[in-house]
């Protein structure tokens, strides 16, 4: 029965990949080659390979550049919005000014309105204290002279200028929201898991989904109290976005050039198809290694063919290790900040020459340290 099986094989083998000779004449001499079977299949194997890594890393390619098209047409999207948004804001409040003109009835009123959504806005700014980029852009406008507009120009002037600002708190939030959730998905991570999932206003705001119910609190009219909300909410996915950030390895831990990437390359010992777990970067003898991310050290020491290795745990599931060092600068159980010297480049363990092996681990499954860079890339965009 085995030998009918080996027939059976064989002639089929023999059908797909028939041996074959190849004559190559070079003046008065001629050689002749064979190509057996085994041979052909073998070539055919690679050629596959080959060709099924080309799609893998083209449809990541594409993949990567649709993610950064698809932001920013949002991105474009939004600010032609805010645009629109202005223009009939200043059409309603050249009106206003014409009423306020005809009668001053109605200016003890806007002076009130405008006071109370000074009260709520000085709140929501003191949202934005210390996000980098916010002081400049939320700056407000310099009041008008008093000798040179009347009461109700001063007035309609800082309601426009609070108007002005909601917007662009609103927009700068968003915006930069945006950013930091295309950074994740660059990174191959669900910006969704690591949002916001509590109330993005405290105190007694925490159950003030409804916007008449955060008008009455404020104090205000319902369409500012949508637009604080909407601010607050863009606000504080950001800045929960941002802390997680700060905690990922998004930073280069060297800025070597990098020699070989992650996935499946031929080994440079044996020569065989072997899977990269991380990503190589060349540099001299001593290049200095730094932290991508703050965390405390879990292993400092020699591993089985990494040599000289340090490895960080960064926390939500987060590790990353670098070997072959030539010399290490911590120690387990050492608490590590971003951008810190952990060691020097070497050539220890199992390597060819003097370089890093940086791998980025996540759940325990080894993930591709590019991605993770160039997310930090987008970030500091």
């Amino acid at each position: 029965m085995r030998e009918e099986q080996g027939v059976v094989r064989r002639s089929l083998i023999d059908r797909w990949f028939p041996e074959r000779h190849i004559f190559l004449r070079s003046g008065g001499d001629t050689r002749g080659y064979v190509l057996t079977g085994g041979r052909q299949m073998a070539m055919a194997c690679v050629g596959v390979a080959v060709a099924a890594w080309t799609l893998v890393a083209s449809g990541g390619f594409i993949f990567d550049m649709v993610a950064r098209s698809r932001a920013d047409d949002e991105v474009v999207r939004a600010r032609a919005a805010s645009e629109r948004l202005n223009a009939d804001l200043q059409a309603r409040l050249e009106t206003a000014v014409v009423r306020m003109t005809a009668t001053t009835g109605g200016l003890d009123d806007m002076a009130a309105m405008v006071e109370r959504r000074h009260a709520a806005l000085t709140g929501v700014m003191g949202m934005f204290h210390g996000v980098d980029g916010a002081e400049a852009v939320l700056a407000p406008a310099k009041p008008l002279a008093a000798d040179q507009s009347s009461p109700v120009q001063r007035i309609v002037a800082v309601r426009m200028d609070q108007e002005r600002l909601i917007q662009r708190a609103g927009d700068f939030a968003q915006t930069r929201a945006e950013r930091l959730r295309l950074a994740f998905r660059l990174a191959g991570l669900n910006p969704a898991a690591y949002g916001a999932t509590g109330a993005s206003l405290g105190g007694p705001l925490v159950e003030a989904r409804d916007p008449k119910a955060l008008a009455t609190i404020l104090d205000v009219d319902e369409p500012f109290a949508v637009r604080i909300r909407h601010a607050a909410d863009n606000l504080s996915e950001m800045r929960s976005l941002a802390d997680v950030a700060d905690d990922l390895p998004f930073d280069r831990p060297t800025q070597a050039r990098t020699t070989s990437g992650f996935g499946v390359r031929f080994d440079p010992f044996n020569g065989r198809p072997a899977v990269h777990q991380g990503q190589d970067f060349a540099a001299p003898l001593n290049t200095p290694i730094y932290s991508t991310a703050p965390g405390i050290v879990s292993f400092a020491g020699v591993r089985s063919g990494y040599g000289n290795t340090v490895e960080i745990d960064h926390g939500r599931g987060f590790k990353t290790r670098f070997a072959h060092l030539n010399s290490m600068a911590v120690q387990p159980g050492q608490r590590i900040a971003l951008g810190q010297r952990i060691g020097a480049m070497g050539t220890t363990g199992r390597s060819t020459g003097v370089h890093l092996h940086y791998e980025v681990w996540m759940n325990g499954r080894p993930q591709n340290p590019a991605r993770f860079i160039r997310a930090g890339e987008q970030i500091v965009q």
